[in-house]
């Protein structure tokens, strides 16, 4: 991430903790170049992970990231993200604003410098570079947004003067710095546009994204106001948290029933600054977030190791201090004491060392017994003070306990059990003939209708058919030994064959391509949120790994004579009728349940020799017409189940599927006049 927005100083807003002895001084000096931009345009993917929308929205983080390098260090307050009506997107803060003096070494400005090339930011400079700690590691985030755009327009605040320099096609400076006038403000503009050719999936942000990340970035800055104007639609929000990472926690428990307070520390020693807020809730899930120079670590790190450590090490100590665990009882492990968890882990490091561009794991060795001794010590001392929050935490972790060791007894069971029969497969899996994953596909199918024309209309050789028998256990709302209870999820369970919690094994997956097939209703949405649910909880890898798809069969067979159309939208049986000259008088309403079998039902129309039927269950299909449209790998649609966003998905899951009844209310309510397709 380009550093040239950077600070000197740590500075948590009004705290005055610093890391002593470093300068404040922020000129063109401090600008040190290390190579050239040619590269970028070539492998965009290198310096942004992928040119999909993740990688466009990517673009906003790394301009961001140096305003909040800006912030951390003291130097701003202010952060304002403009999505434009023209396609173009700008971030502009109060910080000093890039220096605009000529550099030594290239001989054009600072700001050009930090423009144009890779490697050029205030991070470089030795211990009086421009700023210590930054969200940033390799420097290229300017130049690389710079690399990426069509067109860029640079503007600097600085010392009572407004100056500006504008590139386009991927870098290329159009101009001098200019100098537009006098001004009372300071700080730094940046505005791009987006190369379409590079993004060839589309240039449009989604505000939903930028709000999400923003809203991080705010909780995790705390004293800082951030904001968003999106033009496109006229919306602004504004956020602003005085409470930090302890808001973030409050945040994420809003809808879970609390066991205990808030802890929180926050404390600096020579290898890192650190912060923890942490609470205990009713869930079954954890929820940990793990950050380094506010980068969301989303593979953690040794910050997060030795969050862990101290936290189990610290409860067990105290557990067997007040006599809550027996002599003759084991120690919680680390797995008990994350049940119901909910953390924030964030350190400020002066040398971040993480795995990749897209910073996803933090590599510091000092930084684990950083967090260890700080987290470690305040965390003992809370449990000392607070002794009901303390008992709270302990009887939670020892019922995870007691869970824990059902769950591994009734694990061994079903295990065992199929084992003794012969075959660790369960009887209602109909399965392919090869043993080879990467080609074999599991269909989860909603009932024994559907299931059966699944049997007969598939590739007997690659695909696998399990029918599941109503809907399956809610696992939001139970612990992993009533899981191993219900039948249906042990089915799946061993259909799959990588077992489940400390036994997981994703070397032992059967299927490469698992795939959820419910008929387009209600209740099919229901099976498939139940199943996602499941996934999520407890085969997570799964998800991560992109073996998890949803199958989309047709919402319409239009027939005439003996040609057949299928359309999977409103929108597409449309455009069939149009393109193809049918001309329907009448067409069914979804969600009639008229017989199938009259002819002139609202659910099947023959007006003009065109019939036209709405599928409203998978069972309704013949085996030939379900593998057409559905099974089918050169012809069917599938989406593939991807998580962008954790705490969102969360959230979700906790909202839809979590025990308290008014935060889905309101959601419900929130959302009912958006939903499509609804059958009642």
């Amino acid at each position: 991430m380009n550093s040239c927005f950077g600070s000197g100083i740590i500075l948590l807003e009004s705290r005055g903790i610093k890391f002593k002895n470093m300068s404040s001084k922020y000129t063109a000096d401090q600008i040190q170049v290390l190579e050239g931009l040619a590269p970028v345009r070539k492998r965009p993917g290198m310096y942004i992970g992928s040119t999909d929308s993740r990688g466009l929205h990517h673009l906003i983080w790394e301009v961001v990231d140096n305003s909040i390098d800006e912030a951390m260090g003291g130097y701003a307050d202010s952060i304002i993200v403009t999505l434009q009506k023209d396609g173009g997107c700008s971030v502009q803060d109060n910080g000093r604003g890039i220096p605009i003096e000529k550099h030594k070494t290239t001989g054009v400005s600072a700001l050009e410098t930090v423009l144009t090339v890779l490697h050029a930011g205030g991070k470089f400079g030795g211990d009086d570079s421009g700023y210590k700690v930054s969200g940033g590691l390799h420097g290229v985030g300017v130049s690389v947004v710079n690399a990426l755009s069509v067109k860029i327009l640079a503007e600097v605040f600085r010392e009572g003067k407004h100056y500006s320099q504008e590139f386009r096609d991927g870098g290329k400076p159009i101009n001098g710095l200019k100098t537009v006038g006098n001004t009372k403000i300071q700080g730094t503009k940046i505005t791009f546009y987006p190369d379409p050719t590079i993004f060839k999936e589309g240039t449009d942000f989604k505000l939903e994204t930028v709000f999400t990340r923003i809203r991080q970035q705010a909780y995790l800055t705390k004293g800082v106001k951030i904001a968003i104007h999106d033009e496109r639609v006229d919306r602004k929000y504004k956020f602003y948290f005085e409470g930090g990472i302890k808001s973030y926690v409050a945040n994420l428990d809003q809808n879970r029933e609390k066991l205990t307070s808030i802890f929180y520390v926050e404390k600096e020693n020579p290898d890192a600054f650190v912060e923890v807020a942490l609470q205990y809730t009713n869930a079954f899930s954890e929820e940990v977030f793990s950050f380094a120079n506010n980068i969301h670590t989303i593979d953690g790190g040794t910050h997060m190791t030795g969050f862990r450590t101290a936290l189990t090490r610290e409860i067990n100590s105290y557990a067997r201090k007040t006599s809550l665990l027996k002599d003759n009882e084991t120690n919680l492990t680390a797995e008990d004491v994350r049940e119901g968890l909910t953390a924030i882990i964030s350190v400020k490091v002066r040398d971040p060392q993480f795995e990749g561009q897209t910073k996803g794991k933090l590599g510091n060795a000092e930084v684990q017994s950083a967090v260890n001794a700080i987290f470690g010590e305040a965390f003992g001392n809370y449990l000392e003070e607070n002794p009901a929050d303390a008992k709270a935490m302990v009887g939670k972790c020892a019922l995870a306990a007691r869970a824990r060791i059902a769950a591994r007894a009734a694990r061994d069971t079903v295990l065992r059990k199929g084992a003794l029969e012969g075959s660790n497969l369960p009887g209602k899996l109909a399965d392919c003939s090869s043993r080879k994953p990467e080609e074999s596909e599991l269909y989860i199918v909603e009932g024994d209708s559907a299931g059966g024309s699944a049997k007969q209309g598939r590739d007997r050789h690659t695909q696998a058919i399990l029918p599941l028998r109503g809907k399956i256990l809610n696992v939001e709302q139970a612990r992993l030994d009533r899981m191993l209870a219900n039948n249906e999820v042990k089915n799946l369970i061993l259909a799959l064959g990588t077992s489940i919690g400390e036994t997981f094994d994703p070397k032992k997956l059967r299927y490469h391509r698992v795939v959820i097939m419910t008929d387009a209703d209600v209740d099919g949405s229901h099976i498939r949120t139940l199943l996602l649910t499941l996934f999520y909880r407890h085969f997570r890898y799964l998800i991560d790994g992109g073996f998890i798809y949803i199958a989309v069969p047709p919402l319409y067979k239009i027939a005439k004579g003996k040609q057949v159309w299928y359309a999977y939208t409103e929108e597409e049986k449309l455009e069939i009728l149009k393109r193809e000259n049918l001309v329907v008088d009448e067409i069914s309403a979804p969600g009639e349940e008229d017989s199938e079998e009259e002819e002139d039902s609202p659910k099947k129309k023959n007006v003009g020799g065109v019939k036209i039927q709405r599928y409203k269950g998978l069972g309704e299909m013949n085996p030939e017409q379900l593998w057409e449209t559905t099974m089918d790998p050169t012809k069917r649609i599938q989406l593939r189940v991807a998580v962008e966003d954790a705490e969102k998905a969360n959230q979700v899951f906790e909202t839809l599927m979590g025990g308290e009844v008014p935060p889905r209310r309101k959601f419900i309510q929130t959302h009912a006049k958006t939903v499509e397709n609804l059958d009642i």
